[in-house]
C-alpha cells in the first residue's frame, strides 16, 4: 500500500522550513553512504505531514528508495503480537498474572541460572511462574541468543533456540527454550527476550489457529496492512529492499539479497518477534490504530482502556532500575515498557526531547517508530542497515520530528 502526504505542515502545528530539516538529515545520510537508502513519515493530529525517501532500496540493481518498498522490520513485530495477545485478553482467555504454565506446561519447574561454567553450571528453582504479563514486559528472565553476554545465551545458541533461522515448528523451538535455565528470576529484572515469540506461541495455543495465520486473519486484515507479511510473495518481490551493515570502508555491504532472501519464501516459523515486513504505508495504519485507541476506520480490534493499559509503564521505575547492560532497541534512562513496546516516563533522565507517554519500539535493521498521545503524534523510520545501534538514527530523528512543533 502507497501513501503520500494528507497535509500541509502548517495544518497540523508543523513547521514546513524546521521539518525540511529531516529531508537535509535522511539526504546526508545515503549522500555520505552511511545508509544506502531511508524512508520517513510524521503524521500529526491523524493526517501525514511529511513523508520523504532518498538513496536506494538495492544499490545493486539500481531500484530507488519508495513509499511502497517493503523493509524487513525485525522487532518492530513485537507491537503487533502483543495486541493479537491482547485480543485474546479481552475474550476471557487469560488473566495477565495467570502463569503461563496454565496454556505452556512446558514452562513448569523452571530453573535460575546461578553461576558455573559451559561444562558445569548451577542452577535454583524459580521462586514463581512466568506470568503472561512477564512475557508482554520482558521480565520473564528469558534472554536471546544473539546477546554474547552470558552462559544463558550460549546455550541459546548451542540448542538452535532461534525464532528466525530454525528449521523447526514454533511450538518445537518454545519447548527447547523451556528446557533451558532463566537468566534472572521471573519479574525481577528487563532483559530483551524471545518473550513476545514464546507469546506469539501462546497465541497459537489459545486461539487455536497457527500464528501467522492469526496475525495475517485477525490483525493485519482488518488494519488493511495489505503489504505487511512473514515473507514476501513472488508479485511482490521487486519491492523488497536489499539489507545492509557497515562495511569496512564505512559505505553499505550486502547481507541479504533481496532476490535470495528466505523473506522471499514461506517461513517454517512466523516470528512474533521479529519476523514482519512491511511498508511505511502499511505501518502507519498500525500507528493510527495506536492513537485511535484501538480502532482504525471504523474497525475496532481493542478497547480504549486496554491500549491505554498496553501504552501504561509495567515497570518498579524504569529500564535503569530493572535491566541489565545489554542490549535493547531503546535506552534504559528514563524509560520504562508497557505491554509491547517502550514507554516514555522522564525526558530530562532519557536525556532527548519527548513526551511521557510516548510509545517506541525499532528493529535490528535501524528500523524505528513512535506514536505520540499527547501531542497526537507518530513518526516512521524504514532503512535497512543492521545491527541498530551502528548509527544514533533514532535520537537524532526524534530532535528533528519534536523541533519542528509550533502549535
Amino acid at each position: 500500500m502507497s501513501i503520500e502526504t494528507e497535509a500541509a505542515p502548517a495544518e497540523v502545528g508543523l513547521s514546513a522550513a524546521r521539518l525540511a530539516r529531516v529531508d537535509s538529515w535522511r539526504d546526508a545520510l545515503v549522500d555520505s553512504g552511511r545508509l544506502a537508502g531511508a524512508t520517513t513519515l510524521v503524521m500529526r493530529r491523524g493526517r501525514v505531514a511529511h513523508l520523504g525517501c532518498s538513496g536506494m532500496a538495492d544499490m545493486a540493481r539500481g531500484v530507488p528508495m519508495r513509499a511502497d518498498t517493503i523493509h524487513r522490520i525485525y522487532s518492530m513485530t513485537k507491537p503487533l503480537t502483543s495486541v493479537a495477545a491482547m485480543m485474546l485478553y479481552e475474550e476471557g482467555r487469560f488473566q495477565l498474572d495467570d502463569p503461563v504454565t496454565r496454556f505452556l506446561p512446558e514452562f513448569s519447574g523452571m530453573r535460575v541460572f546461578a553461576g558455573g561454567s559451559r561444562g558445569s553450571f548451577e542452577t535454583v528453582p524459580a521462586v514463581r511462574n512466568i506470568t503472561v504479563r512477564d512475557l508482554l514486559t520482558h521480565t520473564a528472565g528469558l534472554t536471546y541468543g544473539m546477546m554474547h553476554a552470558n552462559m544463558v545465551d550460549a546455550m541459546y545458541r548451542d540448542q538452535d533456540v532461534d525464532f528466525q533461522t530454525s528449521d523447526r515448528t514454533l511450538a518445537e523451538v518454545v519447548a527447547t527454550a523451556a528446557t533451558l535455565p532463566l537468566l534472572a528470576q521471573p519479574g525481577a529484572e528487563w532483559n530483551y527476550s524471545i518473550a513476545t515469540d514464546v507469546l506469539g506461541h501462546l497465541v497459537a495455543v489459545l486461539s487455536g489457529q497457527d500464528f501467522g495465520a492469526f496475525m495475517a486473519e485477525r490483525i493485519l486484515a482488518p488494519l488493511g496492512m495489505a503489504d505487511t507479511g512473514f515473507h514476501v510473495p513472488p508479485e511482490r518481490l521487486s519491492r523488497l529492499a536489499a539489507n545492509y551493515r557497515r562495511g569496512g570502508d564505512g559505505r553499505p555491504a550486502l547481507i541479504d539479497d533481496p532476490q535470495d532472501s528466505s523473506f522471499a519464501r514461506p517461513r517454517r516459523i512466523a516470528s512474533g518477534g521479529g519476523g514482519l515486513l512491511s511498508t511505511v504505508g502499511d505501518y502507519v495504519r498500525f500507528c493510527r490504530f495506536l492513537l485511535n485507541r484501538g480502532e482504525l476506520e471504523g474497525t475496532r480490534l481493542l478497547g480504549r482502556k486496554t491500549v491505554e493499559l498496553m501504552m501504561s509503564n509495567h515497570l518498579r521505575g524504569d529500564m535503569a532500575a530493572m535491566g541489565q547492560p545489554r542490549f535493547s532497541e531503546s535506552t534504559f534512562e528514563g524509560i520504562g515498557f508497557g505491554l509491547g513496546f517502550s514507554v516514555m516516563l522522564d525526558p530530562a533522565r532519557a536525556q532527548i526531547i519527548g513526551t511521557p507517554g510516548e510509545c517506541a519500539w525499532g528493529g535490528a535493521a535501524s528500523t524505528a517508530f513512535w506514536v505520540d498521545p499527547v501531542e497526537e503524534l507518530a513518526v516512521i523510520l524504514l532503512t535497512q542497515l543492521m545491527p541498530s545501534s551502528t548509527y544514533p538514527l533514532r535520537r537524532e530523528l526524534r530532535v528533528l520530528c519534536y523541533q519542528a512543533i509550533i502549535d
